[in-house]
C-alpha cells in the first residue's frame, strides 16, 4: 500500500511517500519519497527533496496552497504512482478522534470547531486536506491526530481543577505530539530489546515546540502541553507553563485584549520572548559570544525540562530510558547535557564521548548513558510521517468478518495468595478449602476470606481465589483504593514490581504485603477463539460493549491466550457500573490501531 503524508504548517510543508503493508512492522516500511517546502514569502519558498540524497532548491510557491498543488509534478518526476491514500497530520482531535479516520466533510467539520484548541496548527492541517483534496479527488484522504495517543491518560493528569461548568463546556488537558511520542516508545523498546509493557519511559521532544511525554508501560499517561499547545516546555515561540493571573494584570496594567495576549503568547514568547531569536542554534551561538539574555534563555529551557524529567519520573514510580528527539533533541549535544546534569541521584549520567558523537542514520537509537548508569538515555529521530503512514494503512486494511460476542464477566475485589501469605493469615500448615469453581478451569473461590486494612479503613470478607500463586497479588477496583486510603496502579496481572503495601487480615494473624494492583480489563481467550477472531497473545483490542445499559467501548484490553482458557473478558465493579452492568453481557471486539503487537507475557 502506498501512502502520501502531509504535515502542513503556517510557513511550512512537509511530505513523505512509503510503500508499507498493514501489520507489518515498521522497520519494513520503505520510504521512496520525502520533500519539505519552507519559509513561504513573496518570492517562494525553499524546497527540499530526496530520501538518502538531499537537494535544495528555491522553488516559486509563495503559499501552502501553491506547493501542495507541485507536489503531483514532483511525484511523477520521480516515477511514483498516484497514493493508495493521502494521509495528514491534524494537531488537535478533541477527546472524538481516537483513531486514524477518514477525512469526510463531517469530520473536516468537526476538526474545525475544534480550531480555538489549536490555532496555529489546525487550520493549516485543514487547508492541506481541502487543497490535496482538490489535487487528487479520486484519493481518500486520512487523518492521524497528535491528541490521540494521550487519551489513555488518567483523569488525574487530565482534569483542571476549575468550575465543573467550565470542565463541562470542555476544559481539559488533551497534549499533542502524541505521534512522535508514540513512535518514539516504540522505537526505543525496539532498541533496548524490552517488551514495552515493562518499561517506563520518557520522551523529550524538543524542537521549535516542544513537549515531554511520560510512557508508563506503553500508554501515555502524563504529557507538558495542556488543552493547547501552550502548555509546559519552554518553545520556540510559546512561553510553556504561565501563570494565568498573567491575562489579568496585562490586562489592567497595559490595557491589552485578550485576542492581543494570545497572539503574543503564540508567536512572541519562548526563546524568542527571552533572546529575540526563535532558533535554540542562534540562541546557542549567541550565548557563547557573552549576550547575558541568550544564556538566561538557555538556563530557563534546560530547567524546565530538567523539571518535568523528575516529576514524570516520581509520577512513574521510577525510570527506566529518557530518550531525546526532535530538532534540539537531536542535534544539540549541549543543551541534552544541560537538562541532565544534576540528576544523577536518579541514576541518570550522560557519557561525554557518547553524548558527543552520535549517528542517527537509518532510524538508529544509540545510547548515551555513562557506563554503569542505572538510567539508559537514547537519541533517535522522530518518524512522525512513518507513524502516521502505518496508522492509515492499518486503518484501510480490509475488515476482519465480524468477530463473535464475547461474555464480559465482573471481576470484584479479591485476593491470590502465596503460600507463606496463607502461614500468616491461617496459621502454619493451613490448607485454603476449594468451594465455588470458577469459569477459568482450574481456578477455584475458596470458602475462606481476609479483610484488607490500609490507612484510611478496612474492607471485610474479600474473596480468596485459588490455587495459590508464588507471589501474593491484591486486586481491587478505584473506589476500593479510595475506601482503603492507598493509590493503586493500573497493572496487568503478575506485574506486581513496584506496587504498594496493604495490610490482610486473617484469624490467626496479619501480614504488610506488596502486590495491591486495580487490575487492568483483560481477556482470557481459548487458542481456538483467538484463530476466529483474528488475535494473538499479548494484542490489545478494543470491546465494544453496545447491549450494556449505558453503551461504550472499552479500549487498550489486553488478550491472554491460554490453553484450555474459557474466553470472557474480565472488567472491575467500577467499569461494571459506568456500563450499566447488572447481570451478564456480551461485547464485540475490534483489534486495536496499534504499531506492532507487544510481545507475548506469560499469564499468571
Amino acid at each position: 500500500m502506498r501512502i502520501l503524508v502531509f504535515n502542513a504548517g503556517s510557513s511550512s510543508l512537509k511530505f513523505g511517500v512509503f510503500d508499507l503493508q498493514p501489520g507489518a512492522a515498521l522497520e519494513q516500511a520503505a520510504h521512496v519519497f520525502k520533500g519539505s517546502f519552507d519559509r513561504f514569502g513573496a518570492d517562494g519558498c525553499d524546497l527540499v527533496t530526496g530520501v538518502d540524497t538531499r537537494e535544495r532548491a528555491r522553488a516559486p510557491h509563495r503559499t501552502l496552497a501553491e506547493a501542495i498543488a507541485a507536489v503531483p509534478a514532483l511525484l511523477d518526476g520521480a516515477a511514483i504512482a498516484t497514493p493508495d491514500a493521502i494521509a495528514h497530520r491534524i494537531a488537535h482531535g478533541g477527546t472524538e478522534f481516537t483513531a486514524a479516520a477518514e477525512l469526510t466533510l463531517e469530520a473536516l467539520a468537526r476538526i474545525e470547531r475544534l480550531t480555538p484548541l489549536a490555532p496555529l496548527h489546525n487550520p493549516a492541517n485543514i487547508e492541506g486536506v481541502r487543497v490535496a483534496t482538490a489535487c487528487w479527488p479520486d484519493v481518500p484522504q486520512w487523518g492521524v491526530f497528535d491528541t490521540a495517543f494521550h487519551l489513555s491518560q488518567p483523569a488525574r493528569a487530565t482534569t483542571y481543577a476549575v468550575p465543573q461548568a467550565w470542565r463541562d463546556a470542555g476544559l481539559r488537558r488533551f497534549g499533542f505530539h502524541g505521534t512522535s511520542h508514540k513512535y518514539v516508545a516504540h522505537r526505543t523498546a525496539g532498541a533496548l530489546r524490552t517488551d514495552l509493557r515493562d518499561l517506563r519511559l520518557i520522551s523529550l521532544h524538543l524542537g521549535n515546540g516542544a513537549s515531554v511525554c511520560a510512557i508508563n508501560r506503553g500508554q501515555s499517561m502524563d504529557t507538558s502541553m495542556g488543552m493547547t499547545p501552550l502548555e509546559g516546555l519552554v518553545m520556540g515561540t510559546r512561553p510553556g507553563d504561565l501563570d494565568p493571573g498573567v491575562f489579568g494584570f496585562l490586562q489592567r496594567n497595559l490595557g491589552l485584549d485578550i485576542d492581543t495576549i494570545e497572539a503574543a503568547l503564540n508567536s512572541d514568547s519562548g526563546l524568542k520572548g527571552l533572546a529575540g531569536s526563535s532558533d535554540m542554534r542562534d540562541v546557542e551561538a549567541r550565548a557563547a559570544d557573552g549576550d547575558s539574555q541568550a544564556q538566561l534563555a538557555i538556563h530557563v529551557y534546560a530547567y524546565r525540562a530538567r523539571k518535568y524529567i523528575g516529576a514524570y519520573a516520581a509520577a512513574m514510580g521510577g525510570l527506566d530510558a529518557l530518550v531525546f528527539t526532535g530538532g534540539i533533541g537531536e542535534n544539540s549535544p549541549s543543551m541534552r547535557r544541560r537538562i541532565c546534569d544534576g540528576l544523577e541521584f536518579m541514576g541518570l549520567k550522560l557519557h561525554h564521548d557518547r553524548n558527543m558523537a552520535i549517528d542517527l542514520a537509518d532510524r538508529a537509537a544509540p545510547q548515551i548513558q555513562a557506563y554503569g548508569a542505572r538510567v539508559q538515555v537514547l537519541v533517535t529521530e522522530t518518524a512522525e510521517q512513518l507513524m502516521i503512514a502505518h496508522e492509515v494503512a492499518t486503518a484501510r486494511a480490509d475488515a476482519l468478518p465480524a468477530p463473535p460476542p464475547i461474555p464480559v464477566a465482573v471481576s470484584a475485589r479479591h485476593v491470590h495468595l502465596d503460600a507463606t501469605t496463607v502461614a500468616a493469615l491461617f496459621g502454619p500448615g493451613y490448607t485454603l478449602t476449594p468451594g465455588k469453581p470458577l469459569r477459568q478451569p482450574g481456578n477455584w473461590a475458596a470458602k475462606e476470606r481476609v479483610t484488607l486494612e490500609g490507612p484510611k479503613g478496612r474492607i471485610e470478607r474479600v474473596a480468596i481465589l485459588g490455587p495459590l500463586r508464588n507471589r501474593t497479588q491484591i486486586e481491587v477496583s478505584r473506589t476500593d483504593s479510595f475506601a482503603l486510603g492507598i493509590d493503586a496502579p493500573v497493572r496487568q496481572s503478575g506485574d506486581l514490581d513496584g506496587t504498594p503495601r496493604v495490610r490482610l487480615i486473617g484469624p490467626a494473624g496479619s501480614i504488610d504485603t506488596d502486590g495491591l494492583i486495580i487490575a487492568a480489563r483483560h481477556i482470557h481467550m481459548h487458542p481456538d477463539d483467538a484463530a476466529r477472531m483474528g488475535v494473538a497473545d499479548g494484542d490489545c483490542v478494543d470491546v465494544n460493549l453496545s447491549h450494556a445499559a449505558r453503551a461504550l467501548t472499552f479500549a487498550h484490553v489486553l488478550v491472554r491466550v491460554q490453553p484450555n482458557a474459557f474466553t470472557e473478558m474480565h472488567i472491575d465493579t467500577d467499569e461494571a457500573n459506568a456500563a450499566g452492568i447488572g447481570s451478564a453481557t456480551e461485547g464485540e471486539i475490534v483489534p486495536e490501531m496499534a504499531v506492532t503487537a507487544l510481545a507475548p507475557r506469560s499469564a499468571s
